[in-house]
């Protein structure tokens, strides 16, 4: 904790917020009504609530007054189009598949596994690094009983949030002492709250006067940290508490007047908060006392470990650490390195790791039906599962095709992935969570954090890498209580993953069989639309190019006219260069190509950069040599690099099958001290001249570098022996015998 936050008095004083309370009782009622109190009795007295506690709308404009600024069309318009003209032979939706084959439905069976592996478990406790948490309590009969404040205890009311879960009732006790926390829980157990309340109920009594950022919360994904800050302003409505959001793909001019005005409580990214931190005036974080880092194991991968190390590295020594997250099992290094002081390990569900509520299926996919992959998702959502579910895909591109397959085929669906612009992104989240579309189609983009109430299924059409990225993926639904089912596409390559999903269901995994006549009608359906999904494609790839032309001829003429306004502007910097970027990037490339898991990407990485740091203190050293030894050392390495471009044999006749085992340093000192062995010959006189040229006339064909070496060699043994000769037969002079300096007086 900074030594500039002190307490203050506590300040009871409550803003009327009465009006906007109405405002909210009189919504929830509305949508009451509209549910019809369907589900209420099964929902735990916790969790019962009828609106989700953020907005994602209001963060950004509209769709259509992007489209508009940008002169380009949605693919929802585009699809609408071709429906139309498709209007004498429409493709069969869902309803009318269930007509025409009444007696065809999805079976589902219990699993029954191929073979039994005892899997090894990937736990790793590390019990040692962390302190012991024996009077932690998980559990709690209500927040008071937590010792917050009124005003945080009259928000957690407005959200409907009456019973605390057990991570919260763990955590916040011990999180208002100030410890370092490493938490982890399963998916939806309100480990936002967790970390927040306590966090609020500490800047109560902040200084005042003094305004600083007190508290920075770094999420992965940009959807993540506006979940996070809506739910802070919420919790937050009854105080004077402000946040701020500082986020990729939105304006960085707001962003820069806000942490100019210095919050209390910072949402961020951390590829633009160092921006922020390196680029905009009067921005630091020296007044920091709370470093939150949600969803710590993605943060601490190889996409984001640079970007946390540099921020640690920003912020003082004298604060409080907290990291939050569902899987907490192989990071223990990493928060060494984040320099935790002795923190407490919080697993609220040490047991169980499966929410009780979630029914887990597979779909398996033999080699033969691989390719109709599309065509089982479409048949089973147009049988099965109709309604708020959430499609996981591999890629990008995968995520696009079946947003446009589901448009043509009479499907309402929206896409969640990196090739979208901000704008589509919130408004493909708003669509989803007011249910105005039944399919939200995602990359893992989507997989961490989000709380999306009403999300009944999650479908992995794209079998995930690994089980952490399984148990975040499946983790959208069954929250806080409700039912939810998982549906994963397995083939034959991923029995490794089935077997840790087996393992982890255990008896509970069942079977999901898919009608082979619902698929071939889908196949056929599938086969019929390519036309069509190439037409969109194409339009869309001329839109991009009428695009990036207009953005090239607006940028060439924003140089002409403002050229001296931009040249003006001190240039943007960043904390790696290009060359480190591009080395994280082979290390991360070379260990996806081994196949390696997200841990070992992470160790890979760090190597690479260590080597790097090795290299520069190895060079700033030879700096500081004597000039006779750096000189050595530059032509050893000039050896080096000019014979392994050439592909030949060392110049002193070694064999290459005799350096296959050397390193280069020891290579270099086997040629250092050849040239001193035949350096000595030649002053002893036991090599002739006549030698040398001779093995100069026997070699022609060697090259230039070589050719000088040789003849620099001969010209000095030649000046030795005329040294000598001139002495004559006097009075040999010693090795150290006194040189008179008198040569070097002016005459």
């Amino acid at each position: 904790m900074a030594k500039s936050f002190v307490f203050d008095p506590p300040s009871d004083e409550e803003f009327d917020h009465s009006d906007a309370e109405e405002e909210e009782d009189e919504e929830q009622e509305e949508r009451e009504e509209e549910q019809g109190g369907k589900g209420e009795e099964d929902e735990p007295l916790s969790r019962r609530r009828t609106e989700s506690p953020w907005d994602f709308a209001s963060y950004s404009e509209s769709v259509a007054e992007e489209h508009a600024r940008r002169s380009t069309t949605s693919v929802d318009f585009k699809i609408s189009k071709l429906l139309e003209k498709r209007s004498s032979n429409v493709t069969p939706t869902a309803a009318d598949d269930d007509e025409s084959s009444e007696e065809e439905s999805d079976r589902q069976e219990d699993y029954r596994p191929e073979d039994d592996d005892d899997g090894t478990s990937n736990a790793c406790e590390g019990k040692s690094f962390f302190a012991p948490s024996d009077g932690a309590s998980f559990h709690a009969n209500s927040f008071m009983e937590l010792n917050l404040s009124r005003p945080l205890i009259r928000a957690c009311e407005a959200l409907g949030y009456a019973k605390p879960t057990p991570i919260q009732a763990a955590c916040i006790p011990l999180a208002l002492t100030g410890r370092d926390i490493c938490g982890s829980a399963i998916t939806g157990s309100g480990k936002t709250a967790a970390f927040s309340l306590p966090t609020l109920e500490r800047l109560l009594y902040r200084p005042k006067r003094d305004r600083a950022i007190r508290v920075l919360i770094l999420t992965p994904a940009r959807e993540l940290a506006i979940q996070v800050h809506s739910m802070i302003e919420k919790l937050a409505q009854f105080t004077d508490i402000r946040c701020c959001l500082i986020v990729g793909g939105l304006s960085r001019k707001e962003q820069e007047a806000a942490l100019r005005s210095m919050p209390d409580v910072v949402v961020a990214t951390p590829g633009r908060m160092i921006d922020h931190l390196r680029n905009s005036m009067s921005v630091d974080l020296d007044d920091l006392a709370v470093l939150i880092l949600d969803e710590a194991d993605r943060l601490l991968e190889l996409g984001f470990s640079a970007e946390i190390r540099e921020l640690v590295r920003l912020c003082p020594k004298r604060r409080q650490t907290m990291l939050f997250s569902a899987t907490m099992t192989e990071e223990i290094d990493e928060l060494i390195k984040l320099s935790l002081t002795k923190p407490l390990r919080l697993s609220a569900d040490p047991a169980t790791k499966r929410p009780k509520t979630l029914t887990e299926e597979v779909v398996r996919l033999r080699r033969m039906r691989e390719v109709n992959q599309e065509a089982v998702l479409l048949a089973l959502c147009s049988k099965t599962f109709t309604s708020k579910a959430i499609i996981f895909s591999g890629t990008k591109q995968a995520a696009h095709r079946l947003k446009i397959l589901f448009g043509l085929a009479g499907f309402k669906a929206a896409e969640l992935h990196g090739n979208l612009t901000q704008v589509q992104r919130l408004d493909a989240l708003e669509l989803f969570r007011k249910q105005q579309v039944d399919y939200l189609i995602a990359t893992d983009v989507a997989a961490r954090g989000l709380d999306i109430i009403g999300v009944q299924t999650v479908i992995n059409f794209a079998c995930p890498r690994d089980l952490t990225s399984y148990v975040h993926r499946v983790g959208r639904t069954a929250r806080a209580g409700r039912e939810g089912y998982a549906v994963t596409f397995v083939t034959d390559n991923d029995r490794s993953l089935l077997k840790a999903i087996a393992k982890r269901a255990g008896s509970k995994l069942k079977s999901r069989i898919v009608a082979e006549q619902s698929i071939k009608k889908w196949s056929e359906m599938i086969e019929g639309m390519e036309d069509q999904v190439n037409m969109i494609l194409r339009e869309e790839r001329e839109e991009r190019a009428l695009r990036k032309a207009e953005m090239e001829a607006t940028k060439a003429e924003n140089m002409i006219v403002h050229q001296e306004e931009i040249f003006s502007r001190p240039k943007k910097t960043w904390f790696i260069t290009d060359k480190e970027k591009k080395l994280v990037a082979k290390a991360a490339k070379t260990s996806l190509e081994k196949g390696k898991t997200s841990g070992n990407e992470v160790v890979s990485a760090q190597h690479a950069e260590d080597l790097k740091m090795k290299e520069k203190r190895k060079r700033e050293r030879e700096k500081n040599l004597p000039r006779k030894k750096r000189r050595k050392l530059e032509a050893a390495r000039e050896m080096l690099e000019e014979e392994k471009q050439n592909g030949k044999t060392g110049v002193w006749g070694e064999n290459k099958k005799d350096k296959s085992g050397l390193s280069l340093v020891k290579l270099a000192y086997r040629r250092a001290k050849a040239v001193k062995a035949v350096n000595k010959a030649l002053d002893s006189g036991k090599i002739v001249k006549q030698n040398q040229k001779t093995k100069k006339s026997s070699h022609r064909t060697q090259s230039r570098s070589e050719e000088m070496r040789e003849m620099f060699q001969y010209d000095m043994s030649e000046q030795k022996q005329k040294r000598r000769g001139s002495g004559g037969a006097g009075m040999k002079k010693s090795k150290h015998s006194f040189k008179s300096k008198s040569r070097y007086k002016r005459k």
